[in-house]
């Protein structure tokens, strides 16, 4: 058989929790008791096999629709609470499960006349305002718009005083209007490489409307289309969170009722998007981007390459738990509501397990920060650790520009009418030092000998800034006479014998 015929299987091993299968013939089947799940595209392919005991599972992301799932499956992942969701690559969710429990009667119907009772109002006052919060945290701080950030704190005052859910969503629209034109200058970087096959509207975030829907949908740049994705994310995990507590994902508050959405899930995610807008704009500020991690349509559309979209997807677990405390306080807000017996105790705390902390003691949720995004040399591409901005192989080359460019700004610089004017003023004190010394003001032990053989052997072991401050010379003058490199004036020969103690005795 032909080598180039052979198929390279790689393990799939979850990160944080997650397992992404992209590619065609994905799968997921059931043999034995385990799971198993192969993906990949072409001869390249990935193959896990899962026990039902210390597998490591939280979330199983299938990208795009060319695979099956068998119902065995499913019935898996339901019996390890383990979440499905089927993702597109342009932000859509196609479908989510995840473990449900049986629900109170009574919550639903809390739930599905929230808008006569008026806790609806209550309910989507609270949700806006957290997210207007964030939003003008991330607007001052992070994007430094001082004047958006006023617009939408304006916004959130006159919050307060609304009575209508039309006046919340203009007061929503008109923030969301600031916050975003604060995101326009935001500049995204690609290593030198790829430049010449970037378009120029792919190197600012630019506007969040896109041109092709008048909407966010079908983004035309990547920073819009991974946020995209990330949105998805975030609608996936607010899904679940309500299905979880035994919620309608469909009645909503704050969003219209919709047959292609599932509005609850949506309001959900409302206080939750600055967190998700925070982790975009800190990855797009630390690190470059690859062109090859997208593509785009004819029709201009920015699409994600499935294996950089599985990436982001390691992210689910920390929006599920941004969104699991929101989902929580609403069940807890509508539980006030009901008829119910007085010591019936309050809906449990599935998500954030907040119940059973206080009573052992403890107080707030850990906080787990998302996965960092990955690092790449910002002028070759090539992958790199954390925390670095070039590879190897470049830093040397970058090293060596940064260098030639510094001795250009230096010469340039040593040649202003300020720098040859405190030239020709050294010198001139230079010259009255040497022409005040005396040979006979130099005791006659110290001869030259004594201070090449006995002296400046010893300067090694004494900082620069010591011989500078001395000498009364500069830096670089003091390192070239500890580096024996130069024989300093005689005149100097005494007091450096003091500062490395050699006498005459």
């Amino acid at each position: 058989m032909d080598s180039h015929l052979v198929r390279a299987v790689s393990p799939i091993v979850p990160s944080s929790g997650v397992v992404t299968l992209f590619g065609y013939g994905a799968s997921a089947s059931v043999e034995r008791g385990h799971l198993i799940l192969n993906d990949g595209i072409g001869m390249n392919r990935r193959q896990g096999r899962f026990a039902r005991v210390r597998h490591g599972l939280k979330r199983l992301v299938v990208i795009g629709s060319a695979g099956m799932v068998t119902f065995e499956a499913l019935r898996w992942l339901s019996d390890q609470d383990v979440a499905f969701v089927m993702l597109e690559r342009d932000g859509r969710v196609l479908a989510s499960s995840g473990p449900v429990r049986p629900s109170d009667a009574r919550l639903r119907r809390a739930q599905s006349v929230a808008l006569q009772s008026g806790i609806a109002m209550e309910i989507a006052r609270e949700l806006i305002d957290k997210k207007l919060s964030g939003q003008e945290s991330l607007a001052a701080a992070d994007l430094g718009d001082s004047r958006a950030a006023q617009l939408i704190a304006s916004a959130r005052t006159a919050l307060k005083d609304t009575s209508t859910m039309e006046n919340i969503r203009y007061l929503e629209a008109q923030a969301g209007h600031a916050y975003w034109t604060a995101w326009r200058s935001v500049q995204i970087a690609f290593p030198r490489t790829d430049l010449v096959r970037v378009p120029d509207h792919w190197r600012s975030f630019g506007t969040r409307v896109s041109p092709l829907s008048g909407s966010p949908r079908l983004a035309v740049n990547p920073p819009n289309a991974i946020l995209n994705y990330l949105y998805a994310l975030l609608e996936s995990e607010a899904r679940l969170a309500t299905a979880a507590l035994g919620l309608d994902p469909g009645l909503g508050f704050l969003h219209f009722d919709s047959r292609t959405r599932d509005s609850l899930a949506c309001d959900l995610m409302e206080p939750a998007r600055p967190q998700v807008d925070a982790y975009l704009l800190q990855w797009l500020r630390r690190e470059a981007i690859r062109r090859e991690w997208f593509f785009e349509q004819r029709d201009g559309n920015c699409r994600l390459m499935a294996t950089f979209a599985a990436r982001l997807a390691e992210t689910a677990p920390t929006w599920g738990r941004a969104v699991a405390p929101l989902a929580e306080w609403v069940v807890h807000t509508l539980w006030k509501t009901t008829n119910k017996p007085p010591r019936r105790a309050a809906p449990a705390t599935r998500l954030t397990q907040h119940h059973r902390r206080q009573a052992k003691g403890g107080t707030s949720t850990p906080k787990v920060n998302p996965p960092r995004p990955a690092s790449v040399c910002r002028s070759c591409g090539a992958a790199i650790k954390s925390g670095k901005s070039y590879c190897v192989s470049c830093w040397v080359i970058v090293s060596r520009e940064g260098i030639i460019e510094a001795a250009k700004l230096g010469r340039i610089a040593g040649h202003s009418p300020e720098a040859r004017a405190r030239q020709a003023e050294k010198q001139r004190q230079h010259a009255a030092a040497v022409k005040s010394w005396h040979p006979s003001n130099k005791p006659e032990w110290l001869t030259e000998k004594v201070f090449r053989e006995q002296i400046q052997p010893r300067l090694a072991a004494i900082t620069v800034p010591a011989i500078s401050s001395a000498l009364g010379v500069s830096q670089p003058y003091a390192s070239l006479i500890r580096a024996k490199r130069y024989l300093p004036h005689p005149r100097h020969w005494q007091q450096l014998a003091l500062l490395v103690r050699v006498s005459g005795n």
